[in-house]
C-alpha cells in the first residue's frame, strides 16, 4: 500500500452567478507552444503528489499503476493538457480525509490572485476513487476547460463525486459510475455545452445537479435509487435530456427551476418516484415530449405558476398494467408500499399557456389532467384516457379545470365516450 501526502487546499468560496448567453464572451483556448511535455510513471515516485508535480508545464500523461492509494490530504494538479489515467478500478485512490476535502482538486495554481486564470484539457480516466461520510467532494475542479472525466468510478464520498466550478468551456463526464456520495453524484455550476452521457448514477442524495448553465447534453445514463431527487437543473436554458432511464428516486425525478428556458425534455423512463416525475417549477418555452411516466405516485408532471408557454406531447401515463385487466403490481405493491400508482399532470393555479395533445392516460390514481385554481390559455387535444381517476369518486372526470379557466378541449377520447358495442 502506498501513503501519499500533500499540501492542503487553499479554501474557495463557491457561490451563485448568473450567467447570460448574450454577455458572456467564448473563452480562447491558448495558442499552441513548445513547451515540453512528458509521460510520468507514478509508481517511480514517492507518492502521488510528487508523480503529479513531476509534470512539467507543457502538461502530458500521468500512469497511475494498479494499487490503493491511501491520501488524507487533496491531490492537486495545476498542469494544462494533463491526463491522469490509471489501471481501472484496481487503481485506487482512498480520500481518509475527515475534515471535509476533497480526493483529487484541479485547480490553477493562480485562481486565487488571477480569477480570470484558467487551465485547458485536464482529464481524468480509469481509476476509482472513494472517500467517508466525513471527506469531501471525490473530485473537485475549478476553472478547467473542456475538462473531461471517462471510466471513473466515484463512491462514498461525503460531498459531492464530481463538482465542476466555472468549467465554462465544454466539461465532459462519460462512462463513468458515481455512486453513493452523500451529495450530488455531479454538480455543475456555471458550465457551458455540458455532455454527461452514458453514465451509472445510484444511491446518491442526488444524482445531478446543473445551475447557472447552458446547453446541457444529458444522455443514456441510468440513474437509480436516489435518496434526493433525480436531475435539477436551474437557470440554465438550450439544453436536452433525452434517453435516461430514472427510477425511484425519494424525491422527484426532473425539476427545472429559477428560469429554466429552451429545454426539451425526451424519450426518457420515469419509473417510480415518490414524489414527482417531472417538476416544470419556473421553466418557460420548454417541451415534455415522448416520455414514459410509470408508478409515479404524486404527479407525473407539475406544472407551476412560473411555468408559461410549454407543450407536454406524446407522453404516456400509466400504471402496472400489462393486459388483460391485470396489473403487475398490487399485491406486491400493499406489500413492500410499492403501491399501483399512476398519476397525471398537474397543472397549478396562474399557468398562462400551455399545450397538451396526443398523450396517453392510463390506470391513474388521479384525473388525467387537473388544475389547482384559474388557468389561461391551455390546450388539451388528441389525448386518449382510459380507466382515470381509480381513487377519485366514482364517475369523476378526467379532466378537472377550475372555474373561469381559459381552456379549449377537442377532440380526445376518453373511456366515457367509448361506444358500448360497434356501431
Amino acid at each position: 500500500m502506498k501513503t501519499i501526502s500533500c499540501l492542503l487546499l487553499v479554501p474557495v468560496l463557491l457561490c451563485e452567478m448568473t450567467v447570460s448567453a448574450q454577455t458572456v464572451p467564448a473563452p480562447t483556448a491558448p495558442a499552441n507552444t513548445a513547451l515540453p511535455t512528458a509521460t510520468v510513471d507514478a509508481g517511480k515516485h514517492p507518492n502521488l503528489q510528487a508523480a503529479l508535480d513531476a509534470v512539467p508545464e507543457g502538461g502530458g500523461v500521468v500512469m497511475i499503476p494498479p494499487g490503493n492509494y491511501v491520501i488524507k490530504e487533496p491531490l492537486l494538479v495545476h498542469t494544462a493538457e494533463t491526463r491522469i489515467v490509471g489501471g481501472g478500478a484496481a487503481t485506487h485512490i482512498i480520500n481518509q480525509n475527515e475534515e471535509g476535502e476533497p480526493a483529487l482538486v484541479l485547480r490553477p495554481a493562480k485562481l486565487d490572485t488571477d480569477k480570470k486564470a484558467r487551465l485547458w484539457r485536464v482529464q481524468v480516466a480509469d481509476l476509482r476513487v472513494s472517500g467517508n461520510e466525513k471527506s469531501g467532494d471525490g473530485i473537485f475542479a475549478e476553472g478547467i476547460q473542456e475538462v473531461y472525466f471517462e471510466g471513473v468510478s466515484i463512491d462514498h464520498h461525503g460531498g459531492n463525486g464530481i463538482h465542476m466550478v466555472n468549467c465554462t468551456e465544454d466539461p465532459r463526464v462519460a462512462d463513468c459510475i458515481i455512486t453513493y456520495n452523500k451529495r450530488s453524484g455531479v454538480e455543475i455550476l456555471g458550465g457551458h455545452d455540458i455532455v454527461v452521457n452514458g453514465n451509472h448514477f445510484e444511491e446518491n442524495q442526488d444524482a445531478l445537479r446543473c445551475y447557472d448553465a447552458f446547453n446541457l447534453c444529458m444522455n443514456g445514463n441510468n440513474i437509480d435509487d436516489h435518496l434526493g431527487d433525480g436531475v435539477v437543473i436551474e437557470n440554465t436554458y438550450g439544453s436536452v435530456l433525452s434517453g435516461n432511464m430514472i427510477e425511484e428516486c425519494n424525491g422527484t425525478a426532473v425539476i427545472l427551476d429559477r428560469d429554466c428556458y429552451g429545454i426539451t425534455l425526451s424519450a426518457n423512463v420515469i419509473a417510480h418516484h415518490l414524489k414527482g416525475g417531472m417538476d416544470l417549477r419556473d421553466a418557460c418555452g420548454c417541451t415534455v415530449s415522448g416520455n414514459t411516466f410509470v408508478l409515479v405516485h404524486e404527479f407525473s408532471v407539475r406544472v407551476a405558476d412560473d411555468s408559461e408557454r410549454n407543450t407536454i406531447s406524446g407522453n404516456t401515463f400509466t400504471n402496472s398494467y400489462i393486459g388483460g385487466g391485470k396489473n403487475k403490481r398490487p399485491e406486491e405493491g400493499a406489500q413492500l408500499m410499492m403501491i399501483d400508482a399512476g398519476t397525471g399532470v398537474l397543472v397549478e393555479e396562474g399557468v398562462n399557456g400551455l399545450a397538451l395533445n396526443g398523450n396517453t392516460f392510463s390506470g391513474l390514481s388521479t384525473a388525467a389532467v387537473w388544475s389547482t385554481g384559474v388557468v389561461k390559455n391551455v390546450l388539451v387535444t388528441s389525448n386518449l384516457c382510459v380507466d382515470c381517476g381509480r381513487k377519485l369518486a366514482k364517475k369523476s372526470p378526467w379532466l378537472v379545470f377550475a372555474p373561469r379557466s381559459t381552456v379549449v378541449i377537442k377532440d380526445n377520447l376518453d373511456e366515457s365516450s367509448f361506444p358500448s358495442s360497434p356501431p
